[in-house]
């Protein structure tokens, strides 16, 4: 007979009750995503249940094995050690109950393609005369004391800036880390741009992402010429709820997923789509193996796999046939500061690439 699985939703909580709210509503839609196993969810702090309650509720139903997540965006404090030191407090304390812990929502294409949705709805209901390259996106995380989790922010910045073509990003954090908020959006304003907007990259509402918005209107009044755009948090978007499910898979299929998953070539990275299944040829290839010894250009079969040449297991496998096909169109190649700027200021006719 099967063991029976569970499924345990681990949230950090919150004193706002509409930031509760969400995260139960989250905690349902995984109900519905998984409608044969028992789910409960369960806080850290500042609201109940706690997590301590959502594992009895599972245990009273005779679950032998739970799958627990976070349901947090990076591995910071709480996802590295908080959470897992009541998991682990709890199962030694029920032997015969197995816990498996998966990881954080983290940067994940679903989870960027939600991102590019939210702020796409803002400039959707803005005035459309301002275009993209003269206006600077401003994502705002949640800031903690880990460096690793504020660079993660950085970079979803940097992923939303290029796949949607913006004409400047910056990053700002609500609290811990900085820049924070204020002072970041003031240096944003000095950068000349017609239109900036702010998206605080958090998952719920709650004191943190009102002040956010409160923050953006003291700057907007200080400076009537540049429009200010408010997008939406995440919230329950549905590629939110699919990246969710996606780790819950995870624990069950015992991955762990390199960066590869990033790459343009395997998924629809935002603004790269038309890049997907593209023969991949690396930029090196003419030169490739010559001064090993061990054989010429001619006779380096470089076109079967695609391998990071790292030693840990990890195989990264396109499965794609790497014809010699020119460079794909860069898709904000007519940036005002991108591509065609060296051949504009240096006169030599050279292109960046």
């Amino acid at each position: 007979m099967a063991e029976r699985l569970g499924l345990m939703v681990c949230g950090h909580g919150s004193r706002d009750e509409q930031a509760v709210a969400e995260f139960a509503t989250l905690a349902d839609h995984m109900r519905r995503r998984f409608p044969d196993w028992p789910v409960d969810y369960g806080y850290l702090e500042f609201a109940r249940p706690v997590i301590r309650d959502g594992l009895d509720k599972l245990r009273e139903q005779q679950v032998e094995r739970i799958l627990a997540v976070p349901g947090m965006l990076f591995a910071a404090g709480h996802a590295k050690n908080d959470i897992p030191s009541v998991l682990n407090t709890y199962q030694a304390q029920h032997p015969g109950l197995e816990i498996n812990y998966g990881r954080e929502l983290g940067i994940d294409l679903k989870m960027l393609h939600a991102a590019g949705d939210r702020i796409q709805e803002a400039l959707d209901g803005a005035d459309d005369s301002v275009s993209r390259h003269d206006t600077l996106l401003v994502v705002v995380g949640r800031g903690a004391s880990d460096p690793d989790a504020n660079s993660n922010v950085s970079k979803v910045t940097r992923m939303l800036w290029e796949g949607m073509g913006f004409g400047w990003a910056e990053t700002c954090y609500s609290g811990v880390t900085f820049p924070l908020v204020e002072p970041g959006l003031e240096h944003a304003a000095r950068l000349g741009f017609k239109r900036i907007i702010v998206f605080p990259y958090f998952l719920f509402t709650g004191v943190l992402v009102r002040r956010i918005y409160e923050h953006t209107d003291r700057v907007a009044a200080r400076h009537p010429e540049i429009k200010f755009i408010k997008a939406p948090y995440l919230n329950d978007h549905p590629q939110v709820l699919n990246t969710m499910a996606a780790r819950v898979e995870e624990i069950l299929e015992g991955a762990n997923n390199m960066n590869c998953q990033m790459c343009k070539y395997r998924e629809q990275v935002l603004g790269f789509e038309s890049e997907v299944g593209l023969p991949q040829e690396s930029h090196h290839h003419h030169v490739e193996g010559i001064g090993s010894g061990e054989h010429s250009h001619n006779d380096h079969h470089h076109g079967d796999h695609h391998h990071h040449g790292h030693d840990h297991g990890h195989h990264h496998d396109h499965g794609h046939d790497h014809g010699h096909g020119h460079h794909h169109p860069y898709p904000h190649a007519d940036h005002p500061l991108g591509p065609r700027t060296l051949k504009d200021n240096a006169g030599d006719g050279q292109k960046d690439r």
